[in-house]
């Protein structure tokens, strides 16, 4: 039987954050002011966004560990999300920053039982859907993360950069095929 419980949670989610982190260090800092299009993020602005983004999660799931999200003042929990994203950072307090939240929600995932990953947090009247589970939440922390982190390798391409990712799959392919041709002689 296959299994995803709550270790399967932070071990993806480490990867996923530890490919966002190679972005961030492969982005030379003054390309962090870039952005791709007006009214869109810049690199250090999406990174940071990214960094935070784990906060929702945190706070529902894990701190208040809500049942229903009927009441949630998300106004104010918005506003405060927003004034710690908005906060100046150089290129290595982004890094850091990317580094230590990601790792903590790895960690306070890692341990979570399954009767508590199936618990139900019902959504605000009209929500749709209007019920989700705490697994189906936090799985989609690591989803929108890798939404983002796709907006970043194309910020990379246009930065003429090749992802990491790209190129470890051009190193692959390569090694394949030359281990066909010596094969062949």
């Amino acid at each position: 039987m296959n299994h995803y419980g709550g270790k399967e949670l932070a071990a993806s989610f480490r990867t996923v954050r530890n490919n966002t982190i190679k972005i961030a260090e492969e982005i030379p800092e003054d390309k962090y002011s870039f952005r791709a299009a007006e009214g869109t993020r810049t690199v250090g602005e999406l990174l940071t966004h990214i960094a935070c983004g784990v906060k929702f999660n945190e706070e529902v799931n894990l701190r208040d560990k809500r049942t229903s999200m009927e009441g949630f003042d998300f106004p104010t929990f918005m506003g405060e999300l927003m004034a710690e994203q908005n906060k100046p950072r150089t290129k290595a307090e982004i890094v850091a920053l990317l580094q230590e939240k990601g790792e903590k929600f790895a960690a306070s995932m890692e341990g979570l039982p399954d009767e508590f990953l199936g618990q139900s947090i019902h959504m605000p009247p009209g929500g749709s859907p209007p019920s989700r589970t705490r697994f189906d939440m936090l799985l989609g922390a690591k989803e929108h993360e890798m939404h983002h982190r796709g907006q970043l390798m194309l910020m990379e391409r246009m930065l003429g950069i090749t992802p990491h990712l790209t190129r470890e799959q051009q190193a692959r392919m390569a090694n394949m095929q030359a281990a066909q041709a010596s094969a062949k002689k």
